[in-house]
């Protein structure tokens, strides 16, 4: 809910938890102080910002504070004197630098998405509660090895950068599970065997919107030729938060056909606005989404509907589905870096297949690093089997079975990265499952 200004300025807001503005602020309004009591959530994302005051730091309850889109050059050092503040959002500003030791004690997630940032402090690895890291879209050509000391962080977004090298401590964190580099000068350019057939835009007839993701638009349309309806997505052509939307047409066109996968059925040519656009089958009404995204409290684990639950042949069938998928991908040098039950469709029968390429990387899978790379997606997948396990009800006939798959995530999440099995072991061990 956006609020008015007015209404700060008479106060009425008095007593508020969370705070949002949108009004075309060039200043930071000292009226805000007046809830420093209870003031937990601010939001003052697409106005014309370029500092904070000093005073900003009477606001000691702050857990959240958003920024997006205003008109930032360096990124507010006195941010670090918050002692609550978890989650900081910058996206698309004008960031250039960001000062040593300028995060918060309790820092989790910071979204720092399409900057201009070409240097990160070294003092990020001083962050030993951040687990998501939003850093896509800047200009970042190393990362500050003392990020090896950031032992909780799940989530990276680092594509669309100017990184030479993708270090190799990077996928020895022990609880990086999420990670997506793609568009640097070190990524593996990806090899497309599949010569897609390209359709002019003028022979499909868009019908509604079916939903809008991160890098686009996906459409339910009648191809007029043959009278099929058909999904199309049209990407925004802009950097997001997961990286490059070209990375992500290649990508999940490398990606190849499986059961368990979208199919692509043919590329776009001559949008009137010059826009990529891929041609897919459009799935029944009666696939839903898995899982939903995380929320702002869960930071890096999905939420689930309160009527979701499974049993055990569900979950069998979910995650040996997700595992082929997966042993297809990183044979082909692929790295999902979204495996999430929010990006997996389901049906009644638990069939179900992945999509949304959005943070996939490529990789040269005849590197050293190929088999750590899978590996860090094998703790995403660990990830995934215990939410869905939490939804199936544990009783005494099931004792035994709850446990194996106890054990298995366990050994999905293990650490020790190199200890973690690969997606072809899981699926064999996943044959064994009754």
């Amino acid at each position: 809910m956006t609020h008015s200004l007015e209404k700060l300025k008479s106060g009425q807001l008095i007593g508020s938890k969370e705070l949002k503005l949108t009004c075309g602020l060039k200043e930071f309004p000292e009226e805000i102080l007046s809830l420093a009591e209870t003031l937990e959530v601010l939001d003052l994302s697409d106005n014309q910002l370029t500092t904070l005051p000093d005073s900003i730091t009477q606001l000691k309850k702050l857990r959240i504070i958003f920024f997006a889109r205003n008109n930032f050059t360096e990124f507010p050092k006195i941010l670090a004197q918050f002692p609550a503040l978890s989650m900081i959002g910058f996206k698309s500003n004008k960031i250039h630098s960001v000062p040593e030791n300028a995060f918060p004690p309790m820092l989790r997630w910071l979204i720092l998405t399409d900057n201009k940032i070409n240097i990160l402090p070294k003092s990020i690895g001083n962050c030993n509660l951040l687990q998501k890291c939003a850093l896509a879209g800047n200009q970042i050509e190393e990362l500050p090895s003392e990020m090896v000391n950031c032992k909780n962080l799940e989530l990276l977004r680092i594509s669309a950068n100017k990184l030479n090298s993708i270090p190799e401590w990077l996928f020895k964190l022990q609880k990086l599970s999420w990670v997506a580099y793609g568009g640097n000068p070190a990524t593996h350019q990806i090899e497309v065997k599949t010569n897609l057939e390209l359709y002019p835009w003028k022979d499909f007839t868009i019908k509604e919107l079916l939903g809008e993701g991160a890098s686009g638009f996906i459409s339910k349309a009648t191809w007029d030729s043959n009278k099929k309806d058909v999904a199309i997505k049209v990407f925004k052509g802009a950097v997001t938060s997961d990286g490059l939307p070209e990375d992500e047409m290649k990508i999940a066109i490398a990606a190849g056909h499986h059961e368990n996968l979208i199919p692509i059925l043919g590329k776009i040519k001559d949008h009137p606005e010059n826009k990529n656009g891929l041609i897919m089958k459009l799935i029944s009404p009666r696939f839903t989404s898995l899982g939903n995204p995380p929320s702002l409290e869960t930071c890096t684990r999905d939420v689930y509907d309160e009527q979701s639950s499974f049993n055990f042949d569900e979950l069998l069938k979910i995650a040996k589905s997700i595992a082929s998928v997966c042993v297809q991908l990183h044979q082909r040098g692929i790295n999902h870096g979204d495996l999430y039950a929010h990006n997996i469709l389901v049906n009644k029968s638990a069939e179900c297949l992945l999509g949304d390429f959005g943070a996939a990387s490529s990789y040269d899978v005849n590197s050293v690093l190929a088999p750590t790379i899978e590996r860090i997606e094998v703790r995403a997948f660990g990830c995934l089997l215990e939410d869905i396990l939490n939804l199936v009800t544990k009783n005494e006939d099931n004792d035994t079975l709850y446990k194996k798959w106890q054990k298995l995530i366990a050994d999905c999440t293990n650490s020790d990265v190199t200890s973690r099995a690969s997606f072809s072991n899981i699926l064999q061990a996943l044959n064994t499952f009754q």
